[in-house]
């Protein structure tokens, strides 16, 4: 995959950690600059020394995507510099609290929505000026399997995921026959991060597959392209 996104800008939200920061490293790894978002300066600035240390670019831009007015000021930064916007990864979301519906408290869910939802429907419109001037705009979505087959205590979260997953496929629906924008949704699996860490806290992390596997697979994906619409699981 070496130089096989030479030129290409792509974008990387959650970058500080888990599957966020390996795809950031192998998208640099692939050619592309990477600018790389999440709450936490030095888990980014580790991520950037990494690319850097690898030959590959990247910039940082630590932000709360929930803040008003965060994404707005991304985006104007990202559009003053470059003119095209290649690949999206939409990574970054929030478990929130495991628990039965009618104990979902009103106040965390709002926030999970307000990350897990509405900050991607604002990145979405945000950079959708720069993704349709790509000549080929590969957006990646990183959903969950209780997006689309509910599980006890997972409602919330799931709930989210499932509103994530109409959204970036909507969004993929309108602009498949008026632009080069081709949308996926990505099911990770069960993958070793700290978000399965939280919800599964007996676990043996070595169990599971480690977050390089499934950032390798993005990488294909930007690399190779797909058809619109387009979903997958990535396996053990």
């Amino acid at each position: 995959m070496a130089g096989a996104l030479s030129g290409k800008l792509a974008l990387v939200t959650g970058a500080s950690r888990g599957i966020g920061a390996a795809t950031a490293i192998g998208l640099g790894a692939a050619g592309a600059h990477v600018v790389l978002t999440a709450r936490t300066p030095r888990g980014l600035e580790t991520v950037e020394e990494t690319i850097f240390d690898a030959g590959g670019s990247a910039t940082i831009a630590p932000l709360d995507l929930t803040e008003n007015d965060s994404i707005a000021r991304l985006a104007a930064a990202i559009g003053e510099r470059w003119q095209a916007l290649d690949v999206m990864v939409l990574n970054a979301a929030m478990l929130g609290s495991l628990a039965a519906v009618p104990a979902i408290d009103p106040k965390e869910f709002a926030r999970v929505l307000t990350l897990n939802v509405s900050a991607q429907a604002a990145m979405i419109a945000a950079f959708d000026p720069m993704l349709r001037r790509s000549d080929a705009a590969r957006m990646i979505g990183v959903t969950s399997s209780v997006a689309r087959k509910p599980r006890a205590y997972w409602g919330a979260y799931g709930a989210s995921k499932a509103a994530f997953e109409t959204l970036l496929g909507a969004y993929g629906d309108e602009t498949a026959e008026i632009s080069k924008i081709r949308t996926a949704i990505l099911d990770p699996g069960a993958t070793r991060t700290e978000m399965r860490a939280k919800a599964y806290p007996g676990e043996d992390p070595a169990s599971v597959k480690a977050p390089e596997t499934v950032a390798a697979r993005i990488v294909e994906l930007a690399v190779q392209g797909f058809q619109p619409g387009h979903f997958e699981r990535v396996g053990l």
